[in-house]
C-alpha cells in the first residue's frame, strides 16, 4: 500500500510578508555595521560628540521608518521576483526550483542598479558590478525564503540573521583593534607644517608664512548654506592681510589655525586630511551635516 504524501501549505502571504520585512532589516543592520566599520577608516571632519547621542535619540523613529521602507520594498521587490522565478520554473521546467530565484532577482537588480548609476551621473565599472552583486544578494535571501515552504522558520531566521549581524560586527572590532582595518586619525601638524599656500581650488587662496602673517585672497565668508564654498556665493569674501597662530588643542581631532584678518568673519579653521594631503576646513551650515568648504595646500609645504 502506497503511502501518501501530503504537499506543503503555501504560507500566507502576510506572514510571508512579516519573514520578508525581518530579512531585509537584518540585511539592513548587517549593511550598517559594516557602513560604520568603513567610515571610520575614511577620513572624515570632526563633527563633535553629538551625533551618537542624536542618533540613540532617533532611533525609535528609525525603526519605525525602516520597517516601513522595508514592507515596501518587499512588495515592489521581493514578492514579484519569488513570484516570477515560480512562473519561470513552470514554464520552462515544469516545476518551480530555487536557482531561478538568483537569476531573476540579478535581472531586477541589474534594473535597479543602472537607475540608480544613471540618476547619479556615471560610475564606475567596479562599483557597478559590486553594487549590482551586493543587491542581488540582498534581494535573493528575503525572495527564497518567501518561496519556503517550511514552518516555524521566524526563529531560526531571527537567529541566524542576529548572529550575522554580531559577528559583522565582532570581525570589525577585530579589524580596527589589530590594525587590519586602519582607523582614520587626523594627523598631528607643527606651526611650520601648516606654513604655506593652501586654496579652495576656485581662485580662494590663505598664505600663511613662517613669521605669523597670513594673506587671505577670495576666500568665501558666507558658509551659511547652499551655493558656498563653491566659487558660486553671495559675494561675501574674505581678503587682506592679517596674523595667524596654530592652537594644537587636546588632540589632533581638535587641531586649529586662529586666523586674524579684519574683512574675516571667520577666523578659526579646523585641520584636518592626511600627513600627505592636509586640509584646513570650515563647516558649512550645519556641522552634522559634514558640508565642508576645504582649502588644501598646493605648494607642497615648507
Amino acid at each position: 500500500m502506497e503511502k501518501s504524501v501530503r504537499p506543503e501549505k503555501k504560507r500566507l502571504f502576510g506572514l510571508s510578508l512579516l519573514l520578508s520585512i525581518l530579512v531585509l532589516l537584518l540585511e539592513a543592520m548587517v549593511a550598517l555595521v559594516v557602513s560604520v566599520v568603513y567610515d571610520i577608516t575614511q577620513e572624515s571632519p570632526n563633527a563633535g560628540g553629538g551625533g551618537s547621542a542624536m542618533f540613540i535619540l532617533f532611533l525609535p523613529v528609525l525603526a519605525v521608518f525602516a520597517t516601513a521602507i522595508a514592507g515596501t520594498l518587499s512588495v515592489v521587490l521581493v514578492f514579484p521576483t519569488a513570484w516570477l522565478s515560480g512562473v519561470l520554473g513552470r514554464r520552462f521546467g515544469g516545476r518551480e526550483v530555487w536557482w531561478w530565484v538568483p537569476v531573476v532577482a540579478g535581472a531586477v537588480s541589474l534594473v535597479i542598479v543602472a537607475a540608480v548609476v544613471a540618476l547619479a551621473g556615471g560610475a564606475g565599472a567596479g562599483a557597478v558590478a559590486l553594487g549590482w552583486f551586493l543587491t542581488t544578494a540582498a534581494l535573493t535571501v528575503p525572495a527564497l525564503l518567501w518561496r519556503s515552504r517550511r514552518e516555524r522558520v521566524f526563529g531560526p531566521v531571527t537567529l541566524w540573521g542576529v548572529a550575522a549581524v554580531v559577528l559583522t560586527a565582532v570581525l570589525g572590532g577585530v579589524g580596527l583593534a589589530t590594525g587590519v582595518l586602519e582607523e582614520y586619525r587626523p594627523p598631528a601638524f607643527t606651526s611650520a607644517d601648516l606654513v604655506g599656500r593652501w586654496s579652495d581650488g576656485h581662485g580662494g587662496t590663505l598664505t600663511l608664512t613662517a613669521d605669523g602673517r597670513v594673506t587671505a585672497d577670495a576666500i568665501d565668508d558666507d558658509l551659511g548654506g547652499w551655493g558656498h564654498g563653491d566659487g558660486e556665493g553671495d559675494g561675501d569674501v574674505c581678503a587682506g592681510q592679517g596674523t595667524w597662530t596654530d592652537e594644537p588643542g587636546g588632540g589632533t581631532w581638535s587641531q586649529e589655525v586662529d586666523i586674524t584678518v579684519d574683512s574675516c568673519t571667520y577666523g578659526t579653521w579646523n585641520v584636518g586630511g592626511t600627513e600627505s594631503r592636509p586640509t584646513l576646513y570650515q563647516y558649512i551650515g550645519d556641522p552634522d551635516s559634514w558640508d565642508l568648504y576645504e582649502l588644501r595646500r598646493t605648494d607642497g609645504g615648507p
